[in-house]
């Protein structure tokens, strides 16, 4: 069968256009250090390396969450240290208040004391982290705590937050709630028309300090510290749990994200070695092809009838 010098002509530039699209294609990959640039190279591959990218934005936003809520846990837990330690000194000062050879004078000056250190406990609870209220509920704008007072003696203090917690999302399909109810912290035990709670304890306890009620300080008083002191203990070591349940998250998270990107290069990033073997496979192909297409072009009529 005899081939004709158009059908030689037509394959030659077909075989060159394809070694040219291949040393194009790898320039292209070299060049960007991706396997793809668009869609139309490899569909499949692409539609993967998008689910990647993806997955990975989001492992990127649970770790800002779980961050940000490792930093709140803390700082509760500093806050809730102060307390704690102003509640040590309270019980201290009742016990001194409660001794039989206590005067007035030093009655007075534990009152004043006192009154001090419910004062800190408040200013404690009204901390703020990043422009929230640590312990307002949902309502984090708003001071969750403030000292009641009558003719400028302390009676109590009074809860203005909400009492739900923060719900926050730390995996697909994993939630936790950050401790932020401070209506907890209250122990409430009575009821809407007869309440007894922390504040009622304080003005309990001021006003059997006013009165010298030695009796009360000693008994009743001193009991129901030790309940409410005992009340912010398991506050905070719920909130020591949910801090060591938020850092195995942190890991988990780190390693999630280390295999991401690990499976992401390995399926987006050129092995540059590689690649240029490859490159200059292809160019001694392109370069044959351009020889053998010289000798080809060159041929005339005159080389057949010889």
């Amino acid at each position: 069968m005899r081939i004709s010098n158009n059908i030689t002509y037509s394959d030659f530039m077909r075989n060159l256009s394809t070694n040219a699209s291949k040393v194009q294609t790898t320039l292209n990959q070299i060049s960007s250090m991706k396997e793809v640039s668009k869609s139309s190279d490899n569909p499949l591959l692409v539609s993967k390396i998008m689910d990647l990218n993806v997955s990975l934005s989001k492992n990127e936003t649970y770790s800002n969450t779980i961050a940000d809520s490792i930093s709140w846990t803390k700082a509760q837990d500093a806050t809730l240290d102060s307390v704690s330690t102003s509640m040590l000194r309270i019980r201290s000062l009742i016990q001194s208040s409660a001794n039989a050879t206590a005067g007035s004078d030093e009655l007075k000056a534990n009152q004043s004391e006192i009154e001090q250190e419910i004062s800190g406990i408040v200013e404690s609870l009204n901390t703020n982290f990043d422009g929230r209220y640590l312990f307002s509920g949902t309502n984090t704008t708003t001071a969750p705590f403030e000292v009641i007072k009558d003719n400028d003696a302390i009676v109590g203090i009074k809860y203005n937050g909400t009492s739900q917690d923060l719900p926050r999302e730390i995996a697909s399909g994993v939630s936790v709630n950050l401790m932020a109810d401070g209506s907890r912290l209250m122990n409430e035990t009575g009821t809407a028309t007869d309440p007894e709670n922390l504040s009622t304890y304080f003005n309990d306890l001021l006003s059997a300090l006013r009165s010298d009620d030695k009796d009360a300080l000693s008994g009743d008083l001193l009991a129901a510290h030790d309940t409410y002191a005992n009340n912010i203990v398991n506050i905070r070591a719920q909130i020591g749990t949910l801090y060591n349940r938020l850092e195995a998250a942190a890991d988990r998270n780190e390693t999630e994200n280390l295999n991401l990107t690990e499976t992401l290069s390995n399926k987006q990033d050129v092995d540059v070695a590689e690649k240029y073997m490859e490159y200059q496979n292809q160019m001694t192909a392109y370069q044959a092809t351009l020889a053998m297409g010289t000798k080809i072009m060159q041929m005339t009529i005159l080389d057949y009838i010889n």
